[in-house]
């Protein structure tokens, strides 16, 4: 089961038939009250729990006390045959940038994630204005569905029309083509202020060779290299607080100033380090481990074989 309500119903109907019950939980629920916590309680109250990060694994551990021997941590995978610098054509991405009106020379910083406030792009505009104000050549392209949140799409848009950015900020909607997105930005900004259960556009930048900065909370510092977390000459990105405009400018202008040899090493770095530990097969063969533990079948072995 992959959501509460579903679980509820394969709860009930394990238990009956004595069937082995997996869970992954891949959010982080909110519990204002008792009751949103034990509709919640469903998705720890399975044989295995498939968590799609550490942060993930450690909030079920802290919320419903999961032991250790119930919990595994299975990343999610990154398709990385369609998610590389070199299945990217540069026809797909000059028709982005020719798409997006992005002129010849001028380098992008790249949101990707849906319009919502807890993904941070009032904050991301603000180190913007900052930053234009002193002359550096860039736009921000944020790429993303309202979802019928037209209230904070407006609300966005007034808030790049009051500082006069129309000409940097563009409002793109939804982007079909997302390596290609990933492939035309000069570093990929994850601007959320509440966690990630795993941020997911981080991945998939990294794999494209694209750096990447993100806040510091959740579970991208576990796919982002960055001090202090790792040593600057493994870097794949940058990790800042959230709602830090200051930080938020100073890391878009060191990625803005790197010479092009150092943003190819750190592109080289981040796809590498996608490929060995983010990619969709690595998801599927880690899962079938979790049937085997639970079933006695050899899924995982049969499933690398034919890989």
């Amino acid at each position: 089961a992959e959501s509460r309500a579903p679980a509820w119903s394969a709860l009930i109907a394990a238990r009956r038939t004595r069937v082995p019950f997996v869970t992954s939980y891949h959010g982080a629920y909110g519990e204002k009250n008792a009751l949103k916590k034990l509709y919640n309680s469903v998705m720890a109250r399975s044989d295995i729990v498939i968590a799609n990060s550490k942060f993930t694994a450690d909030l079920v551990k802290a919320r419903y006390r999961t032991p250790d021997n119930r919990l595994r941590v299975i990343y999610r995978g990154v398709d990385v045959e369609r998610f590389e610098s070199g299945a990217v054509t540069h026809d797909r991405v000059a028709a982005l940038r020719a798409a997006w009106g992005v002129k010849d020379g001028e380098r992008i910083v790249l949101h990707a994630a849906r319009l919502t406030s807890w993904k941070g792009q009032t904050f991301l505009i603000d180190a913007a204005r900052r930053m234009r104000r002193d002359g550096d050549n860039f736009v921000v392209i944020l790429a993303g569905n309202a979802q019928g949140r037209t209230s904070y799409e407006d609300q966005l848009r007034r808030q790049i029309a009051e500082c006069g950015m129309q000409d940097v900020i563009r409002l793109v909607g939804h982007v079909s083509d997302m390596p290609a997105a990933y492939a035309s930005a000069h570093v990929t900004f994850v601007a959320s202020v509440e966690p990630e259960a795993f941020g997911l556009a981080a991945a998939e930048a990294q794999a494209v060779g694209c750096p990447v900065i993100s806040t510091n909370i959740g579970a991208t510092p576990e796919t982002v290299m960055a001090p202090p977390r790792a040593a600057a000459s493994q870097r794949t990105g940058w990790l800042v607080s959230p709602r830090d405009i200051a930080g938020y400018e100073q890391a878009i202008r060191e990625v803005l100033n790197l010479s092009p040899a150092e943003r190819e090493a750190i592109g080289l770095r981040a796809g590498a380090h996608v490929r060995a530990n983010f990619t969709t097969a690595q998801m599927q063969k880690n899962t079938l481990d979790v049937y085997d533990h639970l079933l006695g079948t050899n899924l995982s072995q049969t499933f690398e074989q034919q890989t």
